[in-house]
């Protein structure tokens, strides 16, 4: 969400992004597990699992800004467990309710 505003950098963006540095330099015992994944072709990578579920979260945050109310709309897909795709993005509408926002990054979610 930072990078959004790289063009225009203010105190307010550099002391958000202060934070971030600030709660990933404390939380240095979490960590990202990988496990043991076998090629199935070049660059793609999935675990050794038969289970080839497909998974897509998505999320929003409702017209936060007030100069145009637009609505922020995350989503992530996965394949057996495993990241293959992600994006977040404004709406290209301004949504007049919290649910009508979510089910749009519903939508997006699943098309993707």
């Amino acid at each position: 969400m930072v990078s959004r505003y790289m063009n225009n950098i203010t105190k307010e963006h550099l002391k958000a992004v202060h934070c971030i540095l600030q709660y990933l330099k404390k939380s240095l015992s979490e960590g990202l597990y990988f496990k043991k994944s076998i090629s199935l072709s070049e660059g793609l990578y999935f675990k050794k699992s038969i289970d080839w579920a497909i998974k897509v979260c998505t999320d929003v945050d409702w017209a936060r800004l007030v100069t145009d109310r637009r609505s922020t709309t995350g989503y992530c897909s996965y394949v057996c467990g495993n990241l293959v795709t992600w994006r977040s993005k404004k709406q290209a509408v301004v949504g007049r309710s919290s649910v009508k926002a979510e089910f749009r990054a519903i939508f997006h979610g699943i098309c993707e």
